[in-house]
């Protein structure tokens, strides 16, 4: 066995704010997984690799979802995990193909639970026109496990034109978000603590594929795509900005939210900004062609409430910064901690 030294680290073990997508996430990837793992492909460090294959570019991820509950609000662990990974190959500007799936199951789930997420997925997988190819399948004991864990893997064929990166990121590109953001967050939120608001939140679960292809024929003119996860949209542009070099500054009054999101992100003491989504993607896209992109993602069911909500910036480098709605300015970080555990 080969003995290395471990990278230095302030925490002794993992902590569920290693998985929430903010810093501790990064810092767990830079040190232990890059730091073995990275090559010219990994070290892009986006939700896909891009690569050429026999002429052809493809995109390839991987994901593997937790979600606890399994069920709930608008979806299920299994339609999460289809979509996901079908949207981390869409942002690498990609037409999703393949996906696999492997299950980890806990002895005593329920036959007729693992059958509902199945048939989600295969709806998922229909809607998103994709097929699921090949799979593994582990049963733990009781106890080993909190009931279903599934991971998706996926392939893309890279449309003509796209060149995704955040190295494409420049000042007065236009910072487009297809919609609402946070109800991925606070309906996982309401399920597991049995919360009850006026109107059910449900989860924005949803396929982006339709929406990156529709988008297809601004190729040229999208430099950056990424969906907005873990982390909400603060941790998203905060990486963009990081990769970039260049700040990011966004209007808090364009920034589209449910009102019932942004009353129980109130009551619960969340910032919206950082609480998950499941079916958002923000788009960087030359100014020019800015309200024509946008009217293009308003006309689609799953993008109906997009907003140009910023832009580039030469100032404030690799920082993310909101003017409010009172006028004033303040950093957007991105956050240290774990708002929500296990959302995905």
């Amino acid at each position: 066995m080969i003995s290395c030294p471990i990278p230095k680290s302030e925490y002794e073990n993992v902590l569920l704010a290693h998985g929430g997508g903010g810093k501790l996430t990064h810092q767990l990837i830079e040190k232990i997984f890059v730091s073995q793992f990275g090559n010219d492909l990994l070290n892009e460090l986006n939700d896909s690799a891009v690569f050429e294959f026999h002429k052809n570019k493809l995109a390839f991820t991987t994901d593997s979802y937790v979600v606890q509950p399994i069920f709930f609000p608008g979806g299920n662990i299994g339609e999460l995990a289809v979509n996901g990974t079908v949207n981390d190959i869409a942002v690498a500007g990609a037409r999703p193909v393949y996906l696999s799936a492997g299950f980890i199951i806990e002895e005593g789930l329920p036959i007729d639970d693992l059958w509902n997420i199945v048939m989600s997925m295969k709806n998922a997988a229909d809607k998103a026109g994709v097929k699921i190819v090949t799979g593994d399948t582990k049963v733990v004991e009781k106890g080993k496990a909190d009931k279903l864990f599934i991971n998706t893997s996926g392939v893309g064929v890279v449309y003509d034109n796209f060149n995704i990166s955040s190295r494409n990121c420049k000042p007065g590109l236009s910072v487009i978000l297809s919609g609402k953001i946070g109800d991925h967050g606070i309906a996982i939120m309401s399920a597991r603590e049995n919360l009850e608001f006026e109107t059910e939140i449900v989860s924005d679960t949803a396929p982006l594929n339709g929406l990156v292809n529709a988008l297809s024929k601004y190729s040229v003119n999208i430099k950056m795509l990424r969906d907005v996860t873990r982390g909400g949209l603060a941790s998203v542009l905060n990486e963009i900005a990081a990769s970039s070099g260049y700040g990011i500054e966004i209007e808090e009054e364009k920034i589209p939210i449910n009102e019932q999101v942004r009353g129980a992100c109130e009551i619960l003491g969340l910032d919206p900004l950082y609480v998950a989504n499941e079916g958002k993607l923000v788009a960087f896209v030359d100014d020019e062609k800015s309200e024509e992109i946008l009217s293009v993602m308003k006309s689609l069911e799953v993008s109906k409430d997009a907003e140009i909500i910023g832009k580039v910036v030469d100032e404030h480098p690799q920082r993310v910064v909101m003017r409010t709605s009172i006028g004033s300015k303040r950093i957007v970080d991105m956050i240290s901690g774990e708002q929500l555990p296990r959302i995905c």
